[in-house]
């Protein structure tokens, strides 16, 4: 329940004041609550709502801002993170000061100083599908600020099974999507997606990129709905896919219908119990594993100079901006055809952004029979790492 402190005045005089909220409150809600759509019960509503967000991230945060602001009573967040520079141009619940803590103590103390009314409830934990239906059992709403497919399919699954509204919302480098699925007599995310993409097709954003602004754009539409199907105004999103280009600053629409053939809300559904979804989405987890070096070894084998071939598997753009010197550049997908300029012989370590495009690119070399190939940890971004804070010094 939330922490705002009751204060009806039982003195046989009307105080004027709702039983429901203290008067700092209904200063706080003032703009909100002379809405006519929103008034007292709607405030009501709100304090007594109960949403959980899955990832504290670029959706994640802005959602989590606005719900507190506007005085949802109670805020689950899921997320085993820790803050990372990385996080700063898009994750405004945090501040540089926040590097390597915790996600979900730092945004608790965001969330608590913007509305110290808010019960806000951690789950430091990956969400997977042993724990799914646990953590989403007590919640009314979830919005899934996910960014991972694995994880999408796993929260649809279980929002269809609990019978709960899913608040989808995605974002890839200047383009957002965001719908509402698993409605009542609604589609849900399979309805739209029956199987995820092919392994490799579709970069996360630590590979591909995202404008900064993009999950701010989306995550405050994902906390419109959320606000909206509380307070039952208005017409969700639910049958309907709402598509965002920034660049073109361009909204449009794509209608959506329950497909009755849906493996998890279908007439039949196949999906009664929450799956193994790292395996159905061929997540790299389950990919084989490879070696790999970290940036303060490859810096010392680089001035060893010992036999080294070093491959930078990003694209041509991304070379351009930042590179590790000596570096080839082979985009992982012309290393096929030009896996013939990378001899057998020395060390070779391959890298990309983060370290994702890179095992790929080993796989394939191991593949051919190249000996050990091996990729860089934390990729250009752990090389740059490595040069702002120095070496490790035993």
């Amino acid at each position: 329940m939330a922490s705002g402190v009751d204060s009806g005045v039982d003195s046989g005089v009307d105080s004027g004041v709702d039983p429901g909220f203290d008067p700092e409150e209904l200063i706080r809600y003032s703009r909100q609550l002379i809405l006519p759509e929103v008034g007292r019960e709607g405030q009501r509503r709100l304090k007594s709502a109960r949403v959980l967000l899955v990832g504290a991230g670029g959706l994640g945060s802005p959602v989590a801002m606005y719900l507190a602001a506007a005085g949802v009573g109670t805020l689950g967040m899921v997320d085993f993170d820790r803050v990372d520079a990385t996080n700063l141009h898009r994750q405004l619940l945090y501040a540089t000061g926040d590097i390597g803590r915790s996600k979900l103590d730092s945004a608790a103390e965001s969330i608590r100083a913007i509305n110290p009314h808010v019960n806000v409830v951690k789950y430091d934990t990956r969400l997977d599908s042993a724990n799914a239906l646990d953590i989403l059992s007590p919640f009314d709403w979830v919005v899934d600020g996910s960014d991972n497919f694995p994880t999408r399919y796993r929260v649809n699954d279980a929002c269809v099974l609990l019978g709960k509204p899913n608040i989808y919302g995605s974002v890839f480098r200047f383009e957002g999507q965001a719908s509402v699925f698993a409605a009542p007599d609604g589609p849900c995310y399979r309805c739209l997606y029956p199987e995820p993409p092919a392994p490799g097709t579709a970069p996360s954003c630590a590979e591909a990129g995202v404008l900064g602004v993009l999950p701010g754009i989306v995550g405050l539409i994902q906390a419109t709905e959320a606000l909206k199907l509380i307070l039952g105004i208005g017409e969700s999103l639910a049958g309907r896919l709402l598509l965002f280009d920034a660049l073109g600053l361009h909204l449009r629409e794509v209608r959506i219908r329950r497909d009755p053939e849906c493996a998890v809300c279908g007439s039949n559904p196949g999906i009664r119990r929450l799956i193994d979804y790292e395996d159905f989405c061929g997540a790299p987890g389950n990919a084989a594993a490879v070696a790999e070096i970290d940036a303060q070894a490859l810096r010392a084998l680089l001035e060893s100079g010992a036999p080294l071939q070093l491959i930078d598997v990003r694209e041509a753009h991304e070379h351009a901006a930042a590179r590790i010197p000596g570096a080839l550049l082979i985009p992982l997908g012309e290393l096929p055809q030009r896996i013939g300029q990378i001899r057998r012989e020395g060390t070779i370590v391959l890298h990309c952004q983060s370290g994702t495009r890179s095992a790929s690119a080993c796989r394939i070399l191991s593949r051919a029979g190249y000996p050990n190939p091996l990729s860089l940890q934390g990729g250009m971004i752990g090389w740059l790492a490595l040069a702002r804070n120095g070496p490790k010094h035993e």
